[in-house]
C-alpha cells in the first residue's frame, strides 16, 4: 500500500489551495487526486470576471483565477494524479481510488483533507410534473455546454432558480443570441448575489419572478411551452395565477449540495442544515485527522472565501502530521470546548465549535442567514456579554457573512458558549 502523510481529495481551487499551504507549512509528501482531466475544477468552465477580487486584489476570470494556483502546484512540485476517481475513505484514512493506468490502488494516510465542492441539485430531487422531454439541463450542466463545448442548449429560454449559476447563464444564453424570457424563483427573495441580479437580468430587462415555480412542462420529444404559477407562503401553487411560456429549454439553478458520499464512508458527522461536515476552528472533521475545506464543508458565495478557509485546512493538516510525527499522542481529544450558538436568523456557523486550546489568534467565522433582514446587526455574545455588534444594512441568504473571534477574548476559561445572533439594529 502506497503511503502520503497528505492526501487532498479534489483539485479545485479548495484542493490546490489547501495543498499550497500545506506545503508552505512544512508537508512535501502529499498527493492531490483530481477526478477531471485538468486541475481547477468548476472554475474551468467559469469564463465570467469578478474572481480573485480579495485574494489577488484584481478582477480575474475563473479560469485565470484557477491558473494562478495550478502554477504554484507545479512550481512547488506538489504531485497530483488527474482523471483519477476516489471510491472510498476509510475512518483510518486508507484511500481507496482509481483510474485507467494504474487500475485499483490504495493509499494510508496521515491526514486527508476533503475537497470534492458541491453538485447541482437534478430536477428528479425538485418534484416538477410534466413529461420528461429533451431540453432540460441543469445550469451548470448547461454553461459547461456554451463554454467549454461550444453548443447551445437552446434559443428560448425559462430558467428555475435563481442561484448564481443560473443568473450568470442568463446573461450568457442573451449574450450567445438566446432568448431567456423569464427566470423564476420558488422564494420570496433571490438566492444570488446582488451583483449578478443588476449585472445578469436588469442589464438586460430578463424578468426576475419571486415566489413562482414551474408547474408544468410541456412536450414529449422536447421541451415546447413551461407554465410557471405564483406559490404561497407554504410555498404551494396558487390556483388561477399561472403563466405560460413557449421555449425549447429549461434550466434549473435550485441550490447546490456538497459531494459527501466519501465523507459519510469515513465516518464523518455531517450537518442537516449544511449537509456538510461538522468542524471544529482548525476545520477537522469529526473524524481524527479529516479535514474539510471549501464548498464540500458549506457552498461559498465567492472562491476568494473558499481559497482562504482551504489555506486555514491545509495549515492546520500540516500542523496535525507534525505533531503526529513527533508526538504520536499529542493530538489526543483534550481541553474544553464552546459551542457556537445561532440565534435569531442565523442558519448555520462554519466552524460549529471552537477549542480554545488549539484556536490560532484570529479565526473566521462564516454563515448564512435564513431570511432577508433589513436595518439589522450582527452581535456577538460570549455567554450574555456582548463583544461585537456590526450595522448591517440588508443581509440575505445568498450572501455569506462573518464575524471575527480573536483568542485574546475567549480566553477567560469560565465561557460555556459563544452566541452570534441577527437582532434589530438599536
Amino acid at each position: 500500500m502506497k503511503k502520503y502523510d497528505l492526501v487532498i481529495v479534489g483539485g479545485g481551487p479548495a484542493g490546490m489551495a489547501a495543498a499550497i499551504a500545506a506545503y508552505d507549512a512544512g508537508i512535501t509528501d502529499m498527493l492531490i487526486i483530481e477526478r477531471d482531466k485538468e486541475l481547477g475544477g468548476i472554475l474551468n468552465q467559469c469564463i465570467h470576471n469578478g474572481f480573485g477580487l480579495h485574494t489577488f486584489k484584481e478582477e480575474l476570470t475563473g479560469p485565470e483565477y484557477a491558473a494562478r494556483f495550478a502554477k504554484q502546484v507545479c512550481e512547488k512540485q506538489i504531485e497530483y494524479k488527474l482523471n483519477t476517481m476516489v471510491m472510498d475513505i476509510s475512518p483510518e484514512k486508507i484511500v481507496t481510488a482509481m483510474n485507467s493506468e494504474d487500475g485499483m490502488f490504495q493509499i494510508q494516510a496521515k491526514a486527508v483533507v476533503l475537497a470534492m465542492g458541491c453538485r447541482e441539485r437534478s430536477r428528479g430531487a425538485l418534484n416538477i410534473p410534466g413529461y420528461r422531454p429533451a431540453g432540460i439541463y441543469s445550469a451548470g450542466t448547461a454553461q459547461r455546454l456554451v463554454n467549454m463545448e461550444g453548443l447551445m442548449p437552446g434559443k428560448e429560454v425559462v430558467i428555475l432558480g435563481s442561484g448564481d449559476i443560473g443568473l450568470i447563464m442568463a446573461r450568457r444564453m442573451t449574450l450567445e443570441g438566446a432568448k431567456v424570457k423569464v427566470v423564476a424563483e420558488l422564494m420570496p427573495y433571490s438566492g444570488g448575489l446582488k451583483r449578478n441580479i443588476v449585472q445578469c437580468l436588469n442589464d438586460f430587462d430578463i424578468p426576475l419572478k419571486l415566489s413562482h415555480t414551474v408547474v408544468d412542462i410541456e412536450g414529449k420529444e422536447r421541451v415546447e411551452a413551461i407554465t410557471i404559477a405564483r406559490v404561497g407562503a407554504d410555498r404551494k401553487p396558487i390556483p388561477g395565477t399561472e403563466e405560460r411560456y413557449t421555449c425549447d429549454t429549461l434550466l434549473l439553478s435550485c441550490g447546490l449540495l456538497p459531494e459527501n458520499e466519501l465523507s459519510r464512508t469515513a465516518g464523518v458527522e455531517l450537518s442537516n442544515i449544511t449537509s456538510g461536515p461538522v468542524v471544529n476552528e482548525s476545520l477537522e472533521t469529526s473524524v481524527d485527522g479529516i479535514f474539510a475545506c471549501g464548498n464540500v464543508l458549506h457552498v461559498h458565495d465567492l472562491v476568494d472565501y473558499v481559497s482562504q478557509e482551504a489555506a486555514v485546512a491545509g495549515k492546520n493538516a500540516a500542523e496535525y502530521i507534525l505533531q503526529k510525527n513527533h508526538l504520536p499522542n499529542a493530538h489526543e481529544e483534550s481541553g474544553k470546548t464552546i459551542d457556537i450558538c445561532r440565534e435569531g436568523g442565523v442558519r448555520y456557523t462554519v466552524p460549529s465549535f471552537i477549542r480554545p486550546e488549539y484556536m490560532a489568534d484570529q479565526l473566521t467565522v462564516r454563515f448564512r442567514v435564513g431570511d432577508v433582514y433589513r436595518d439589522c446587526a450582527i452581535v456577538t455574545y460570549l455567554d450574555d456579554t456582548e463583544i461585537a455588534r456590526r450595522k448591517r444594512p440588508v443581509m440575505a441568504p445568498g450572501e455569506m457573512e462573518q464575524i471575527i473571534l480573536k483568542k485574546e477574548q475567549i480566553a477567560d476559561h469560565s465561557i460555556q458558549k459563544i452566541r452570534i445572533a441577527i437582532e434589530p439594529n438599536a
